[in-house]
């Protein structure tokens, strides 16, 4: 009888451990095929007949929620593809740490690129950049702060549309650099 109840519990213990594992496993595989986060469940109301209707799609933000501008949450115009004026969103910066300085101070190199699709020569190209200093010189006719919180690019003179201007600073720390305004 002793033998008998430990038997039963050992089966339930093991259904249990198994159905553990199973539901753990089926997480896991949701959370790999969803870049690497759980599924974000949203619930949709039909208006007309008002069915509820559970998605499992990660939507996009448009920007229209926050007071429908024509802004999206970072405060960047989206890229107009085929019009004849020139946005922010058309100014892509991209930097990376490279090698320091001998005396150990980490420097970066900075790209920013008109990618502008409808091939507009994109000119006073403004930067938010902080207390931007550097510890390297950097050709002011490249980049310069003007004033705290406002960088000018390429003298405020054309940035061609596919070229790239880029330029190293040398700094304890990365600044975040974003453009602020822009002309075409």
């Amino acid at each position: 009888m002793i033998r008998e109840s430990l038997s039963s519990l050992r089966q339930r213990s093991l259904a249990s451990f198994t159905a553990v594992f199973a539901v753990t496993l089926l997480l896991l595989i949701i959370g790999i095929y969803t870049d690497g986060g759980f599924m974000e469940f949203s619930a949709v109301v039909s208006e007309k007949n008002n069915l509820l209707f559970l998605t499992h799609r990660k939507l996009l933000n448009d920007g229209k929620r926050k007071g429908d501008k024509n802004e999206n949450e970072n405060g960047v115009e989206p890229n107009r593809i085929w019009s004849d004026k020139c946005s922010k969103s058309d100014i892509v910066i991209s930097q990376g740490a490279t090698e320091p300085l001998p005396n150990g101070i980490p420097t970066y190199t900075v790209e920013i690129m008109n990618t502008c699709v409808s091939g507009c020569d994109i000119t006073a190209i403004h930067l938010s950049c902080g207390w931007f200093s550097s510890a390297r010189l950097v050709n002011p006719h490249v980049f310069k702060r003007l004033r705290v919180g406002d960088c000018l690019v390429n003298d405020g003179k054309p940035l061609l549309n596919g070229r790239t201007l880029s330029f190293k600073y040398a700094n304890t720390f990365r600044y975040p650099l974003s453009v602020s305004s822009v002309s075409c």
